[in-house]
Protein backbone atom coordinates (compact mmCIF):
# COMPACT_ATOMS: atom_id res chain seq x y z
CA UNK A 1 0.00 0.00 0.00
CA UNK A 2 0.82 3.51 -0.75
CA UNK A 3 1.70 5.81 2.15
CA UNK A 4 -0.16 8.59 0.62
CA UNK A 5 -3.11 9.56 2.78
CA UNK A 6 -6.46 11.17 1.01
CA UNK A 7 -5.47 14.89 2.55
CA UNK A 8 -1.91 14.27 1.01
CA UNK A 9 -3.06 13.02 -2.54
CA UNK A 10 -5.29 16.02 -2.89
CA UNK A 11 -2.07 18.17 -2.22
CA UNK A 12 -0.40 16.62 -4.72
CA UNK A 13 -3.64 16.68 -6.88
CA UNK A 14 -3.75 20.21 -6.53
CA UNK A 15 -0.29 20.49 -7.66
CA UNK A 16 -0.35 18.83 -10.45
CA UNK A 17 -3.93 20.13 -11.66
CA UNK A 18 -2.08 23.84 -10.49
CA UNK A 19 0.82 22.77 -13.59
CA UNK A 20 -1.55 22.05 -15.66
CA UNK A 21 -3.65 25.36 -15.62
CA UNK A 22 -0.20 27.11 -15.75
CA UNK A 23 1.82 25.35 -17.77
CA UNK A 24 4.72 25.00 -15.08
CA UNK A 25 7.83 26.71 -15.42
CA UNK A 26 9.96 25.06 -17.72
CA UNK A 27 8.20 22.00 -18.46
CA UNK A 28 6.10 21.03 -21.19
CA UNK A 29 1.63 21.84 -19.99
CA UNK A 30 -0.05 19.01 -19.09
CA UNK A 31 -2.87 17.93 -20.94
CA UNK A 32 -6.36 16.69 -20.41
CA UNK A 33 -7.45 13.75 -22.09
CA UNK A 34 -10.24 14.23 -24.60
CA UNK A 35 -12.67 12.11 -26.74
CA UNK A 36 -14.62 12.03 -29.98
CA UNK A 37 -18.31 13.11 -30.13
CA UNK A 38 -18.60 9.80 -31.90
CA UNK A 39 -21.48 10.98 -34.27
CA UNK A 40 -19.93 14.24 -34.63
CA UNK A 41 -18.79 14.75 -38.39
CA UNK A 42 -21.47 12.06 -39.26
CA UNK A 43 -24.82 13.29 -38.26
CA UNK A 44 -24.09 16.80 -38.41
CA UNK A 45 -23.37 18.06 -42.18
CA UNK A 46 -21.70 21.13 -40.52
CA UNK A 47 -18.83 19.40 -38.97
CA UNK A 48 -16.44 18.83 -41.13
CA UNK A 49 -14.39 16.57 -38.46
CA UNK A 50 -14.70 15.20 -35.49
CA UNK A 51 -15.79 17.29 -32.15
CA UNK A 52 -13.56 16.41 -29.32
CA UNK A 53 -14.43 16.86 -25.40
CA UNK A 54 -12.02 16.79 -22.42
CA UNK A 55 -13.26 13.70 -20.77
CA UNK A 56 -13.52 15.68 -17.14
CA UNK A 57 -16.68 17.98 -17.10
CA UNK A 58 -18.92 19.87 -14.29
CA UNK A 59 -22.21 19.22 -12.95
CA UNK A 60 -24.54 21.27 -11.04
CA UNK A 61 -26.47 19.03 -9.06
CA UNK A 62 -25.70 18.32 -5.66
CA UNK A 63 -23.60 21.11 -3.78
CA UNK A 64 -23.24 23.66 -6.97
CA UNK A 65 -26.97 23.51 -6.70
CA UNK A 66 -26.94 24.06 -2.95
CA UNK A 67 -24.37 26.89 -3.14
CA UNK A 68 -26.10 28.33 -6.43
CA UNK A 69 -29.32 28.81 -3.83
CA UNK A 70 -27.41 30.96 -1.37
CA UNK A 71 -26.82 35.14 -1.82
CA UNK A 72 -23.22 34.72 -2.55
CA UNK A 73 -22.37 32.39 -5.23
CA UNK A 74 -19.15 33.63 -5.94
CA UNK A 75 -17.15 30.49 -5.58
CA UNK A 76 -19.41 28.67 -8.02
CA UNK A 77 -17.61 31.46 -10.69
CA UNK A 78 -14.05 30.29 -8.96
CA UNK A 79 -14.82 26.78 -9.81
CA UNK A 80 -16.21 27.23 -14.03
CA UNK A 81 -13.20 29.36 -13.91
CA UNK A 82 -11.01 27.20 -12.95
CA UNK A 83 -12.17 24.32 -15.17
CA UNK A 84 -11.64 26.35 -18.23
CA UNK A 85 -8.09 27.34 -17.35
CA UNK A 86 -7.25 23.84 -16.80
CA UNK A 87 -8.96 23.23 -20.40
CA UNK A 88 -12.08 21.66 -19.52
CA UNK A 89 -15.41 23.22 -21.53
CA UNK A 90 -18.96 20.72 -20.46
CA UNK A 91 -20.99 22.23 -18.02
CA UNK A 92 -23.68 19.95 -17.49
CA UNK A 93 -27.05 21.63 -15.61
CA UNK A 94 -31.04 21.23 -15.62
CA UNK A 95 -33.66 23.59 -15.14
CA UNK A 96 -34.63 21.60 -12.49
CA UNK A 97 -31.88 21.76 -10.66
CA UNK A 98 -33.28 24.46 -8.37
CA UNK A 99 -31.01 28.24 -9.29
CA UNK A 100 -28.40 25.77 -11.01
CA UNK A 101 -28.72 27.08 -14.95
CA UNK A 102 -29.73 30.53 -13.93
CA UNK A 103 -26.98 31.23 -11.77
CA UNK A 104 -23.96 29.97 -13.80
CA UNK A 105 -25.36 31.36 -16.94
CA UNK A 106 -25.22 34.54 -15.83
CA UNK A 107 -21.95 33.70 -14.00
CA UNK A 108 -20.63 32.16 -17.37
CA UNK A 109 -21.82 35.65 -19.57
CA UNK A 110 -20.50 37.32 -16.43
CA UNK A 111 -17.11 35.83 -16.80
CA UNK A 112 -16.53 36.21 -20.23
CA UNK A 113 -16.48 32.07 -20.51
CA UNK A 114 -19.67 31.56 -22.55
CA UNK A 115 -17.46 31.02 -25.46
CA UNK A 116 -15.42 28.77 -24.35
CA UNK A 117 -18.02 26.25 -22.24
CA UNK A 118 -19.70 23.21 -24.25
CA UNK A 119 -23.06 23.91 -22.84
CA UNK A 120 -25.10 20.52 -22.00
CA UNK A 121 -29.24 21.09 -20.17
CA UNK A 122 -32.18 19.37 -19.90
CA UNK A 123 -35.77 19.10 -21.07
CA UNK A 124 -38.17 18.15 -18.02
CA UNK A 125 -41.50 19.46 -18.16
CA UNK A 126 -42.48 15.69 -18.54
CA UNK A 127 -44.51 14.15 -15.21
CA UNK A 128 -42.84 10.85 -14.03
CA UNK A 129 -44.57 8.30 -16.43
CA UNK A 130 -46.59 11.13 -18.03
CA UNK A 131 -46.62 13.04 -21.03
CA UNK A 132 -45.50 16.85 -21.59
CA UNK A 133 -47.56 19.84 -21.88
CA UNK A 134 -45.60 21.03 -25.58
CA UNK A 135 -46.03 24.52 -24.86
CA UNK A 136 -44.45 24.45 -21.15
CA UNK A 137 -41.59 22.54 -22.99
CA UNK A 138 -41.33 25.60 -25.36
CA UNK A 139 -41.60 27.90 -22.66
CA UNK A 140 -38.57 25.99 -20.96
CA UNK A 141 -36.20 25.94 -23.91
CA UNK A 142 -36.54 29.39 -24.36
CA UNK A 143 -36.18 29.81 -20.31
CA UNK A 144 -32.62 27.77 -20.87
CA UNK A 145 -31.97 30.08 -24.58
CA UNK A 146 -32.62 33.08 -22.05
CA UNK A 147 -30.16 32.10 -19.36
CA UNK A 148 -27.65 30.92 -21.22
CA UNK A 149 -28.03 34.09 -23.34
CA UNK A 150 -26.65 33.07 -26.67
CA UNK A 151 -28.53 31.93 -29.75
CA UNK A 152 -27.26 28.45 -29.96
CA UNK A 153 -27.11 25.11 -27.58
CA UNK A 154 -24.68 22.95 -27.75
CA UNK A 155 -26.68 19.85 -25.68
CA UNK A 156 -30.28 19.35 -24.83
CA UNK A 157 -31.52 16.57 -23.80
CA UNK A 158 -35.00 14.69 -22.40
CA UNK A 159 -34.24 14.44 -19.04
CA UNK A 160 -35.60 11.09 -17.25
CA UNK A 161 -36.80 9.99 -20.63
CA UNK A 162 -39.86 11.99 -20.09
CA UNK A 163 -42.57 11.72 -22.90
CA UNK A 164 -39.73 11.58 -25.67
CA UNK A 165 -42.39 11.72 -28.68
CA UNK A 166 -43.51 15.14 -27.49
CA UNK A 167 -39.78 16.31 -25.62
CA UNK A 168 -37.29 14.79 -28.18
CA UNK A 169 -39.49 15.97 -30.85
CA UNK A 170 -39.28 19.06 -30.06
CA UNK A 171 -35.56 18.81 -29.89
CA UNK A 172 -35.40 17.23 -33.36
CA UNK A 173 -37.11 20.17 -34.27
CA UNK A 174 -34.36 22.67 -32.85
CA UNK A 175 -31.55 20.63 -34.07
CA UNK A 176 -32.99 21.06 -37.64
CA UNK A 177 -33.58 24.61 -37.23
CA UNK A 178 -29.43 24.42 -35.59
CA UNK A 179 -30.65 26.00 -32.81
CA UNK A 180 -29.40 22.96 -30.81
CA UNK A 181 -26.19 20.94 -32.08
CA UNK A 182 -26.63 17.68 -30.35
CA UNK A 183 -29.49 16.50 -28.84
CA UNK A 184 -30.13 13.31 -26.04
CA UNK A 185 -31.91 11.52 -23.15
CA UNK A 186 -30.63 10.88 -19.98
CA UNK A 187 -31.61 8.33 -16.92
CA UNK A 188 -30.48 7.99 -13.48
CA UNK A 189 -33.19 5.52 -12.90
CA UNK A 190 -32.80 1.71 -13.43
CA UNK A 191 -36.25 0.94 -14.50
CA UNK A 192 -36.00 3.27 -17.34
CA UNK A 193 -32.83 1.40 -18.97
CA UNK A 194 -35.28 -0.42 -21.14
CA UNK A 195 -36.87 2.40 -22.62
CA UNK A 196 -33.23 4.50 -22.82
CA UNK A 197 -32.31 1.45 -24.91
CA UNK A 198 -35.76 1.11 -27.18
CA UNK A 199 -34.86 5.07 -28.15
CA UNK A 200 -30.97 4.89 -28.81
CA UNK A 201 -31.84 1.61 -30.95
CA UNK A 202 -34.65 3.66 -33.04
CA UNK A 203 -34.17 7.61 -32.66
CA UNK A 204 -31.02 9.56 -33.77
CA UNK A 205 -29.41 10.85 -30.57
CA UNK A 206 -26.26 11.98 -30.48
CA UNK A 207 -26.30 11.84 -26.68
CA UNK A 208 -27.12 9.84 -23.66
CA UNK A 209 -26.36 10.93 -19.58
CA UNK A 210 -26.36 7.78 -17.52
CA UNK A 211 -25.44 7.33 -14.06
CA UNK A 212 -22.35 5.12 -13.77
CA UNK A 213 -19.96 4.27 -10.83
CA UNK A 214 -17.41 1.13 -9.94
CA UNK A 215 -19.98 -0.05 -7.73
CA UNK A 216 -22.40 0.94 -10.16
CA UNK A 217 -22.26 -0.30 -13.26
CA UNK A 218 -25.87 -1.70 -14.79
CA UNK A 219 -25.51 0.13 -17.99
CA UNK A 220 -22.24 -2.18 -18.81
CA UNK A 221 -24.52 -4.34 -19.91
CA UNK A 222 -26.32 -3.08 -22.60
CA UNK A 223 -26.12 0.36 -22.71
CA UNK A 224 -22.71 0.84 -23.14
CA UNK A 225 -22.09 -1.36 -25.53
CA UNK A 226 -24.84 0.07 -27.66
CA UNK A 227 -23.77 3.27 -27.23
CA UNK A 228 -20.70 2.24 -29.22
CA UNK A 229 -22.31 0.20 -31.86
CA UNK A 230 -24.68 3.86 -32.63
CA UNK A 231 -21.82 5.88 -32.13
CA UNK A 232 -23.74 7.73 -29.01
CA UNK A 233 -21.95 10.19 -26.72
CA UNK A 234 -21.93 9.09 -22.79
CA UNK A 235 -22.09 11.49 -20.17
CA UNK A 236 -21.66 10.18 -17.21
CA UNK A 237 -23.42 11.52 -13.69
CA UNK A 238 -22.76 10.26 -10.52
CA UNK A 239 -19.01 8.99 -10.83
CA UNK A 240 -18.30 8.91 -7.24
CA UNK A 241 -21.60 7.67 -6.36
CA UNK A 242 -22.68 10.77 -5.16
CA UNK A 243 -20.88 10.53 -2.07
CA UNK A 244 -21.36 6.45 -1.51
CA UNK A 245 -17.70 5.59 -2.67
CA UNK A 246 -15.88 8.38 -0.54
CA UNK A 247 -17.89 6.69 2.42
CA UNK A 248 -16.65 3.34 1.38
CA UNK A 249 -12.85 4.13 0.80
CA UNK A 250 -12.88 6.68 3.75
CA UNK A 251 -9.16 7.65 4.64
CA UNK A 252 -7.93 4.44 3.72
CA UNK A 253 -3.83 4.95 1.90
CA UNK A 254 -4.04 4.83 -2.08
CA UNK A 255 -3.06 1.01 -3.01
CA UNK A 256 0.11 1.03 -5.14
CA UNK A 257 -1.71 0.03 -8.56
CA UNK A 258 -2.77 3.80 -8.19
CA UNK A 259 0.34 4.77 -9.42
CA UNK A 260 0.05 2.95 -12.58
CA UNK A 261 -2.47 5.18 -13.64
CA UNK A 262 -0.91 8.11 -12.13
CA UNK A 263 -3.65 8.71 -9.72
CA UNK A 264 -3.30 10.80 -6.63
CA UNK A 265 -6.18 10.64 -4.66
CA UNK A 266 -9.43 8.08 -4.69
CA UNK A 267 -11.59 10.53 -6.94
CA UNK A 268 -8.80 10.85 -9.27
CA UNK A 269 -8.88 6.56 -9.29
CA UNK A 270 -12.84 6.75 -9.29
CA UNK A 271 -12.89 9.27 -12.54
CA UNK A 272 -10.14 7.24 -14.51
CA UNK A 273 -12.33 3.83 -13.81
CA UNK A 274 -15.00 5.73 -15.39
CA UNK A 275 -13.28 6.89 -18.12
CA UNK A 276 -11.96 3.83 -19.16
CA UNK A 277 -14.30 2.57 -20.41
CA UNK A 278 -14.44 3.61 -24.07
CA UNK A 279 -18.04 4.04 -24.26
CA UNK A 280 -17.59 7.20 -22.26
CA UNK A 281 -16.85 10.55 -23.78
CA UNK A 282 -17.55 12.77 -20.32
CA UNK A 283 -17.81 11.97 -16.36
CA UNK A 284 -19.64 15.08 -15.07
CA UNK A 285 -18.86 15.04 -11.24
CA UNK A 286 -20.82 17.93 -9.34
CA UNK A 287 -18.64 19.98 -6.87
CA UNK A 288 -19.08 23.99 -5.42
CA UNK A 289 -15.56 23.99 -4.35
CA UNK A 290 -12.54 24.62 -6.21
CA UNK A 291 -9.92 22.19 -4.73
CA UNK A 292 -12.06 19.56 -5.55
CA UNK A 293 -12.55 20.42 -8.99
CA UNK A 294 -8.88 20.63 -9.32
CA UNK A 295 -8.68 16.86 -7.89
CA UNK A 296 -11.43 15.88 -10.72
CA UNK A 297 -9.44 17.78 -13.51
CA UNK A 298 -6.23 15.62 -12.62
CA UNK A 299 -8.98 12.33 -13.38
CA UNK A 300 -8.03 13.61 -16.86
CA UNK A 301 -4.74 13.77 -17.15
CA UNK A 302 -2.03 11.16 -17.33
CA UNK A 303 -2.95 7.08 -18.12
CA UNK A 304 -5.69 5.00 -17.82
CA UNK A 305 -6.91 1.65 -16.44
CA UNK A 306 -6.37 -1.34 -18.87
CA UNK A 307 -9.12 -3.95 -18.77
CA UNK A 308 -7.70 -6.14 -16.31
CA UNK A 309 -6.71 -2.83 -13.75
CA UNK A 310 -10.24 -1.74 -14.04
CA UNK A 311 -11.54 -4.86 -12.93
CA UNK A 312 -8.54 -5.56 -10.16
CA UNK A 313 -9.98 -1.86 -9.19
CA UNK A 314 -13.84 -3.14 -9.06
CA UNK A 315 -12.73 -5.90 -7.03
CA UNK A 316 -10.98 -4.02 -4.65
CA UNK A 317 -13.85 -1.52 -4.25
CA UNK A 318 -16.76 -4.67 -4.46
CA UNK A 319 -14.58 -5.71 -1.06
CA UNK A 320 -15.02 -2.70 0.92
CA UNK A 321 -17.68 -2.37 3.21
CA UNK A 322 -21.01 -1.08 1.99
CA UNK A 323 -21.45 3.00 2.82
CA UNK A 324 -23.19 3.92 5.76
Amino acid sequence: MSSVTRREGLGLALGAAAAMAAGGAGAAPMKLLTRAIPGSGVRSPAQISEERLPVIGLGSSATFSQVARSEDAAALREVMRTMVEAGGRVFDTAPSYGASEEVAGRMAREAGLADKLFWATKLNVARPGGTADPAAAKAQIEQSFARWGRPTIDLIQVHNVGDPPTQLGLLKQLKAQKRVRYIGVTTTFEPQYETLVSLMKNEPLDFIGVDYAVDNREVETTILPLAVERKIGVLVYAPFGRTRLFRRVGERPLPDWAAEIDAKSWAQVFLKWVIGHPAVTVATPATSQVKNMLDNLGGGVGRLPDAALRQRIATFVAELPQAA
